[in-house]
């Protein structure tokens, strides 16, 4: 979800580990020429689905490792969540609700809170409901309460163990 910190570690990590850094709705983004409002608005969830498997799709074949950040609501779509979940080494990066909140509004968003006295509500009833979805990752990162950096040194403490170090790529 946005505001875990999913970019901000991501860059941090891609720096580390000499990888690329791609995000997947800025690649979604430049396939189709639009902004991701526009796209939903104009084509609707269905087409900026398809146009997100296929911008993993080219991920995967181009790049022999990459560091990736995904929109939360990748895991809508069982396919694409699917192949995320067996080509890559996948982290799901969580924060309380009001941190997602609090990092949202401070990099200049005021949407979720505007003219929606429910946000709060709304976001922990995404974040419940996701959750099951999300927890299928291979390592949960906590990052309440925890500065990029530390965050950071936590996911590589975690990269470290033997059986996740093997893995092809870190997504």
């Amino acid at each position: 979800m946005r505001g875990a910190g999913k970019s901000t570690i991501g860059q941090l990590l891609a720096g580390r580990l000499k990888a690329p850094f791609l995000e997947l709705d800025r690649m979604v983004e430049q396939q189709n020429g639009m902004s991701l409002t526009e796209i939903f608005e104009m084509f609707g969830q269905e087409t900026f689905r398809r146009s997100e498997r296929a911008a993993l799709e080219a991920s995967l074949a181009e790049h022999p490792s990459f560091v990736m950040a995904t929109g939360g609501g990748i895991v809508a779509e069982p396919a694409t969540y699917e192949l995320l979940l067996t080509s890559c080494l996948t982290v799901w990066v969580r924060a309380s609700p009001e941190e997602h909140m609090q990092r949202v509004m401070k990099q200049g968003d005021f949407r979720p809170m505007a003219k929606n006295t429910r946000a709060m509500d709304d976001l922990v009833s995404i974040l419940r409901s996701r959750e099951p979805l999300y927890s299928k990752a291979d390592i949960v990162l906590d990052t309440a309460g925890k500065t990029p950096e530390e965050s950071l040194d936590d996911l590589l403490a975690r990269l470290s163990v033997p059986q996740l170090s093997a893995a092809r790529r870190t997504a």
